[in-house]
């Protein structure tokens, strides 16, 4: 459910989640087991000092970040802050408007490319890497792979793209290792649809590029040789985004072509499906089931290219739009990069809560987005629309998946926190950055410069302001004063941004170290609501713990509003913690504040003054 819930729906989830039984109540521990950081950074931005920050600016202008800014002590930085994997985005070589003709790459044509940087999601080549983003491009791929050994150095695991539902439309595939073959190199180009075609066709039609509106222009109307209006391709191709159209519209994604995974244009499959009960097999039974089948052949293409970037240490990949290819795909390509890599990460984006089930179970990937519940959710409640009632609710209807669904509050795709259309104020993203890191045992996510408050209000070009652009050579002024002339050190931070990535740094080594978070959860919200004078919608609470942890975690998401509360503790969960009656400390994990439970008449109370977007995760000694 998205954040429209009926107010009759959610009072009947509500009252659902007041009769529970214990088995609900709890969840298994984990042993062992720690949560997952993953840091997303833009990797063309991560390094860039340029602040020129002119609209549509080439690369001169402009600058661009290198490999060879994640130095080690970059590194030490990001994982210091709380960080297990690093989520290098943008890596493999997709289409620039930067001539790089001296190195044997062709020149790409503004007419069908977003922005003068380019779509990282426009992949123009599965087999090498971006040439912006190499000190020297003759050797960029062997600079990223040494960016790989001092990922693995400094005790980071490392996730790169892959797009597995469309490819740039002048894909060309050049370093393509000897005996494989490029996307479309056997294509029958005189059919719409064949099984073994990696693209769709329109035969004997010319592809034309977009109608522009509202005044848009390639490069922003700055000339450019191949700026004509025209792209050469015949016959046309189907769109990205399924448009089948010979000439897409302007809001398509025009810039790429669509993959064929043995879909027929009706809709219906040319290749075989698992059979029923195939959910509940492990990843050893699906390699097996596909030993002996034959699959389009754009499935074993995408599963070789996963294949040759482990081989050379990548660690998991982020999926983009997974769900717009067959479940079947996945259980194909993940359990062959399982049979590899047991441990490999494997992070989908998927948008459909629908299919959730679908593509963990029976496409056997590790995580998810929990864009269109959490987030969605957590972004209503911080622009101060929604209640924090519906926070239990949405954790309820996913209890038997929560682990797969990796949270965050900012990515790529979506507005910073800080700029006016979201939250217009960094600090709002606290409380909720608290509940997405410590509700549920599934990973968090940051994005670069999330941090340190990055407002993204750059007119970069093809972007514009609110999300910082992937398609321009830009800065990120905030994430630089960070940056600090790669000193790596935030020597150019205002205070204020300093004591946010403070905090930041603070939360997310909790959440590494912390076994309650892999282990058991009890909601605390409903009970106060009911039991505490003044406790509220904008308040959150519930319990975490594990065999050797205890922990309470109090938010308010009320950006004004301070709370004199004595919270309560019910009397079931100090059953399951074993607690008699008395007196017991409690520290704050975050900033070490000092507090007592105590305990009588078979409740807990606890005397909290909690200051507005302020969180406590009480612990209990």
């Amino acid at each position: 459910m998205g954040r429209q819930l009926g107010y009759m729906v959610l009072l009947g989830c509500i009252l659902a989640l007041g009769c529970k039984t214990e088995k609900d109540k709890m969840q298994k521990e984990v042993p062992g087991k720690k949560k997952q950081v993953v840091y997303q950074v833009f990797t063309r931005l991560f390094g860039n000092t340029n602040t020129a920050n002119i609209p549509w600016g080439t690369l001169e202008e402009n600058g661009v970040g290198k490999f060879s800014d994640f130095t080690e002590k970059a590194l030490q930085e990001i994982k210091a802050m709380g960080v297990t994997h690093i989520w290098y985005t943008g890596v493999p070589h997709h289409d620039v408007i930067t001539d790089y003709t001296e190195y044997g790459i062709s020149n790409d044509d503004p007419d069908i490319v977003k922005g003068r940087a380019g779509s990282p999601y426009a992949v123009k080549d599965y087999y090498n890497v971006n040439p912006d983003l190499a000190e020297n491009p003759a050797e960029r791929l062997a600079e990223f792979e040494a960016l790989i050994q001092r990922t693995h150095k400094a005790g980071l695991k490392l996730l790169i793209d892959i797009v597995p539902n469309h490819v740039a439309r002048n894909y060309e595939g050049t370093s393509t290792p000897e005996g494989l073959e490029p996307f479309g190199a056997k294509d029958d180009t005189g059919v719409a649809y064949a099984r073994d075609n990696d693209f769709y066709y329109i035969p004997d039609t010319v592809f034309q590029v977009p109608e522009w509106r509202n005044g848009y222009r390639p490069l922003g109307g700055k000339p450019h040789p191949l700026a004509d209006d025209r792209f050469n391709e015949i016959p046309a191709k189907w769109t990205g985004n399924g448009s089948r159209l010979a000439r897409p519209d302007s809001n398509d994604w025009y810039e790429t072509v669509k993959i064929n995974y043995g879909v027929r244009p009706d809709g219906s499959y040319d290749f075989d499906v698992l059979p029923d009960g195939y959910d509940t097999e492990n990843v050893a039974a699906h390699y097996q089931f596909w030993s002996d089948k034959k699959v389009p052949g754009s499935w074993v293409k995408f599963k070789d290219i996963a294949l040759y970037w482990l081989d050379k240490g990548v660690d998991g990949f982020r999926f983009d739009m997974a769900e717009m290819v067959p479940v079947e795909f996945w259980s194909y390509m993940n359990s062959h990069i399982k049979n590899i890599n047991p441990e490999a990460f494997l992070l989908a984006e998927v948008y459909n809560p629908a299919e959730y089930r679908n593509y963990i179970k029976k496409g056997k990937m590790d995580y998810l987005y929990d864009k269109v519940e959490m987030y969605d959710s957590l972004k209503h409640i911080m622009q101060g629309h929604g209640w924090t009632d519906h926070i239990p609710v949405v954790k309820r209807n996913t209890e038997d998946i929560e682990h797969h669904l990796l949270h965050f509050l900012e990515n790529h795709d979506e507005q910073r926190i800080a700029s006016p259309d979201f939250a217009g104020d960094a600090q709002r993203g606290k409380p909720a950055m608290v509940v997405s890191a410590t509700m549920t045992t599934a990973p968090i996510m940051i994005y670069f410069g999330q941090e340190v408050g990055e407002p993204a209000a750059e007119d970069a070009g093809f972007g514009k302001p609110t999300r910082t652009s992937i398609f321009d050579y830009i800065g990120v002024p905030h994430h630089q004063r960070w940056v600090n002339n790669k000193a790596f050190d935030g020597g150019q931070l205002h205070e204020n941004e300093k004591a946010l990535r403070d905090f930041y740094k603070r939360l997310l080594n909790v959440t590494l170290q912390s076994s309650a978070l892999m282990g058991a959860y009890q909601e605390l919200h409903f009970f106060n609501k009911d039991h505490t004078a003044g406790y509220d919608h904008r308040l959150l609470s519930y319990a975490r713990w594990s065999s050797e942890e205890k922990l309470i975690v109090l938010s308010n998401f009320d950006a004004e509003k301070s709370y004199d509360l004595e919270f309560k503790v019910p009397g079931d969960l100090l059953k399951k913690w074993d607690m008699a009656e008395g007196t017991y400390e409690v520290e704050d994990a975050l900033y070490h504040g000092k507090n007592e439970l105590v305990v009588a008449d078979g409740v807990g109370k606890i005397t909290v003054q909690i200051a507005p977007l302020e969180s406590f995760i009480f612990t209990i000694k």
